[in-house]
């Protein structure tokens, strides 16, 4: 079952998320999950809208892997993020719908 929050930042969404045992950088990670989706569990979901620059929305995904890893990966709409990965969390979480 999937979870949405709604916290004032992107880092209160990290701390709290830390605080519930999701504690694994899924950003390193990132290939684990592209090539193994069958292992990995979208529970939580936060999207935060920059007030004034686009540049500062984000979305931050709560995983839980199979094995019970938990951890966060955080989805940025800046030039320089990793728009593959964000695109395929996406599809993954609506699949999980």
């Amino acid at each position: 079952m999937r979870r949405m929050y709604h916290y004032a930042t992107v880092s209160k969404a990290l701390d709290q998320l830390n605080e519930k045992g999701f504690t694994c950088d899924f950003n390193r990670n990132a290939d684990l999950i592209k090539k193994n989706p069958e292992k990995f569990e979208i529970v939580h979901v936060y999207r935060y809208e920059g007030e004034s620059d686009p540049a500062d929305e984000a979305v931050v995904y709560g995983i839980r892997s199979v094995n019970g890893k938990k951890g966060v990966y955080v989805a940025g709409f800046s030039a320089d993020s990793d728009q593959e990965t964000a695109q395929f969390l996406f599809q993954l979480s609506i699949k999980g719908r």
